[in-house]
């Protein structure tokens, strides 16, 4: 049985989760967007009538992962709130315009985030050089990378997470997601001997999760 951590883009999707099995709820909005901050009074709601983990994503934005000035305030003001929700954790990924690991911005963030611990999300698969942006993401102080192996999905990507879950030696935990599902999670896991996984479980391209899909991804 594998740990799961299911992206849910609305509050029933949150709730369909935490009443099928998942271990974790990775908050968002912005579904057509791949995932941006939540509103606080959404945020605030969902925390009351749930009791598993939430991490929230901060992300002002689609589209890329390099950020202005006046976009990184935003960030820090959002967690600074979100903070005061009693959330389990946060989930971000700056790149500076080199798509390298942004240190600076990155650590200050994870230290803004105490006592709260961070994911890296998929900003690192348009990071440069897998093995380089692995050690910047952990000398940020990142707990976990949400990652595909920097390819398009986990299944193209599975070499590269495997090597991922090696070169990290229990430093950080390999959270695998990007187009996984309970038809290839046991295939999945089998290979690249990773612990922790990510899906929306969305299976019909609409909006929310399916709960039958989060019970056969947490069975499997």
């Amino acid at each position: 049985m594998s740990k799961i951590e299911i992206a849910c883009f609305n509050p029933e999707s949150a709730i369909i989760a935490s009443e099928n099995g998942a271990d974790r709820i990775e908050l968002c909005d912005g579904l057509s967007e791949g995932g941006t901050t939540p509103d606080f009074e959404t945020t605030k709601q969902l925390r009351e009538k749930i009791n598993i983990p939430i991490f929230v994503m901060i992300r002002p934005r689609g589209g890329d992962f390099t950020y202005s000035d006046e976009e990184f305030e935003q960030m820090k003001s959002a967690m600074a709130n979100l903070k005061t929700l009693q959330v389990d954790g946060f989930v971000f990924g700056i790149l500076n315009e080199n798509d390298e690991v942004n240190i600076k911005q990155n650590t200050e963030l994870v230290e803004l985030a105490k006592p709260y611990p961070c994911t890296f999300h998929r900003a690192f698969d348009r990071a440069r050089d897998l093995e380089k942006s692995l050690e910047k993401v952990i000398q940020c102080g990142f707990k976990t990378i949400l990652t595909s192996g920097q390819k398009p999905n986990v299944s193209e990507g599975k070499e590269n997470l495997k090597k991922l879950v090696e070169l990290s030696g229990g430093r950080i935990e390999i959270l695998v997601g990007g187009g996984l599902r309970s038809a290839n999670i046991e295939e999945l896991r089998d290979y690249t001997k990773a612990e922790y996984f990510h899906s929306s479980a969305i299976t019909d391209n609409g909006n929310f999760s399916n709960p039958n899909e989060i019970a056969a991804l947490k069975n499997k």
